[in-house]
């Protein structure tokens, strides 16, 4: 049976990335254990940047569909699979396990793009009994990361929605989102668009680690603005909430939010489903050694005694004393700064009574 391994301790940290590890993904069945076989030399040397690969592909499929009860919304598009960002929290690294990647370094470095996406969701807004529904655009990985910048495959999916006038709802961590204001806009006015741009910190040091290919904090509350004043409904996620890292910042995050034009803010409690785990606690050993500890502690508080829960509900926002006092405080905060004062749903941003099919005849009166 193969030994479980991480390739060396902190074998692969290199400036500018999330992880610090490499291990092989759960459905590996061959492991590798890096050594040293007295041959190595420049030891002592800077590791050599990681270069991101960028690889394209026609996938066969573009729309995800879930009946998870504590999502909010049935289907969604992920543009890229992996996500230059880094962000080591990420519970989207375990599915680069089935591409016989890593989840760690190479879910930042080995990045596809899905460039038929536009094609494939025209195709499939036009079948008959396509049933419209809310879109969400960025429930994985980012749709806006640094490859979207030439690939523009999200914007191309975009500009396929505006036609239909087919709802979306984006998250980002990214300020590129602005270049796709004229169509955002545009659909926005209809009711069409809304945009929550995620701010996990206002601690550009924090965010540098945790975060480390991501655009600053104060640049993505920017972004928040520049949505809002071109009439875009923006909001903002706080996600996700770490215990003792940036727990203490939600009341900031959300006044910061609102002064810059957010109508609604939410928070998701961190996950860290299978290989995530292994992966932020090298990252909190290498960072915060003196936190590590209590971070992990308060994590299995929240957690019924484990790193993760998967349960639906409890798994958004944790469980027991700690979380209660986390929604409370979430939920003063918001209700001080006047955030989600709307109902969801309000203003058309979920309108999917415009839909059409472009083209398609009307059928008329038989009498």
């Amino acid at each position: 049976m193969a030994l479980r391994t991480l390739s060396g301790k902190h074998a692969d940290a290199r400036k500018g990335r999330g992880a610090g590890v490499n291990p092989e993904g759960r459905f590996e069945q061959v492991e590798r254990e890096a050594f040293d076989d007295g041959w190595q030399t420049g030891t002592d040397e800077e590791p050599v940047a990681l270069k991101t690969v960028v690889t394209d592909e026609r996938t066969k499929s573009i729309l995800s569909r879930n009946d998870s009860p504590d999502i909010p919304f049935a289907q969604s598009i992920n543009p890229y699979q992996g996500c230059e960002h880094g962000c080591i929290y990420c519970y989207a690294r375990p599915s680069h396990a089935y591409r016989n990647l890593s989840p760690g370094i190479d879910f930042e470095t080995r990045i596809f793009a899905k460039t038929n996406a536009a094609e494939l969701l025209r195709k499939e807004l036009s079948r008959t009994g396509y049933k419209c529904e809310l879109i969400a655009l960025g429930a994985n990985t980012d749709p806006y990361q640094p490859a979207e910048r030439e690939r523009r495959i999200t914007r191309g999916i975009l500009e396929v929605c505006a036609e239909f006038n087919q709802p979306v709802g984006i998250v980002t961590k990214n300020a590129l989102v602005e270049r796709d204001i004229d169509i955002l806009a545009a659909m926005a006015k209809k009711g069409l668009a809304e945009v929550f741009v995620s701010v996990t910190t206002l601690d550009h040091e924090l965010a540098r680690r945790m975060e480390p290919r991501c655009t600053a904090p104060l640049r993505r509350l920017q972004a928040v603005r520049t949505l809002a004043e071109a009439g875009i409904p923006a909001g903002v996620m706080v996600a996700p909430v770490v215990p003792f890292l940036n727990d203490h910042e939600i009341e900031a995050i959300v006044g910061a939010a609102a002064a810059h034009g957010a109508q609604r803010a939410a928070y998701i409690l961190m996950r860290l489903p299978y290989e995530v785990k292994t992966l932020f606690r090298d990252w909190l050993e290498r960072h915060y050694p003196l936190k590590a500890a209590h971070v992990m502690s308060r994590v299995q508080a929240m957690r019924g005694g484990r790193d993760n829960d998967p349960e639906f509900g409890s798994r958004m926002r944790g469980a027991g004393e700690f979380a209660d006092l986390l929604k409370q405080r979430f939920s003063v905060a918001c209700k001080k700064a006047g955030l989600n004062q709307a109902r969801r749903g309000e203003g058309g941003r979920r309108d999917t009574t415009q839909f059409r099919v472009p083209g398609a005849a009307k059928q008329g009166s038989l009498f």
